[in-house]
């Protein structure tokens, strides 16, 4: 008789600031078997406690970020491949389950999710339009063909380490796109409804949000590429 796996088939990363609305929604929609590491980022509306209390294993991440969150729950996961997703009810982590598949059977080595609005509410105009000209933006200096740089995504743990992401606020996401194109991944996404919401967004939410998600990813585009050589270092 075959042995049961001993480790989650994924894990899944869920950087959390107040989500408590959300978080029953989210947790009920991770894969059976999967692992889901709530990030706590310094709520306090109870976000820990309720997301203790799903099952979820939960992670404190003092300083506050995006960034930071996301790779507090990075170094924390233990599963051979590692997946993002938005703690807001906006995504459903059901959707990660091809995308690991595909990471696990050796077709891509970072899968994006190509955000799908459902409705005009579930993204703002200007977050959509900043997106567009983001991603327009890192195929020009990447070469890669993307149309998206969403959150939700999967890739293999060792090798997302290996990228030493440095970013901690709202450009761990582009950070990690561009390490890997400059790296050699092959890298692929697919569409994935894109849902309104639960509570206000903490950056596409404010003009301050905006403007400050807007500095942070200009400074990682604006970072000198990693060498060929180091990049290979790291796969």
């Amino acid at each position: 008789m075959a042995s049961l796996p001993t480790s989650p088939v994924a894990d899944v990363v869920l950087p959390c600031l107040d989500e408590a609305a959300a978080l029953p929604w989210v947790l009920e929609r991770i894969p059976p078997g999967w692992r889901a590491i709530v990030v706590d980022n310094g709520s306090t509306d109870g976000s820990a406690d309720i997301a203790r209390s799903l099952g979820a294993t939960v992670v404190h991440e003092s300083r506050r970020g995006f960034g930071a969150a996301c790779h507090a729950g990075l170094t924390a996961a233990t599963a051979d491949i590692v997946c993002f997703c938005d703690c807001d009810a906006s995504l459903d982590p059901a959707r990660l389950v091809p995308f690991v598949a595909e990471v696990s059977r050796g077709a891509a080595d970072l899968v994006l999710g190509r955000r799908r609005p459902r409705t005009h509410r579930a993204w703002p105009v200007h977050a959509r339009v900043g997106n567009a000209a983001l991603a327009r933006m890192v195929r020009r200096r990447t070469g890669v063909a993307l149309h998206d740089i969403g959150p939700l995504r999967a890739a293999r743990r060792e090798a997302l380490l290996g990228l030493e992401l440095a970013d901690r606020r709202s450009g761990y996401p582009l950070q990690m796109v561009v390490r890997a194109a400059e790296a050699g991944w092959r890298i692929t996404e697919h569409p994935v409804p894109y849902l309104p919401r639960t509570g206000t967004s903490k950056v596409t939410g404010t003009w301050r949000g905006t403007w400050q998600a807007v500095r942070d990813m200009r400074a990682v585009l604006a970072a000198t590429p990693v060498s060929a050589a180091d990049e290979r270092t790291r796969l």
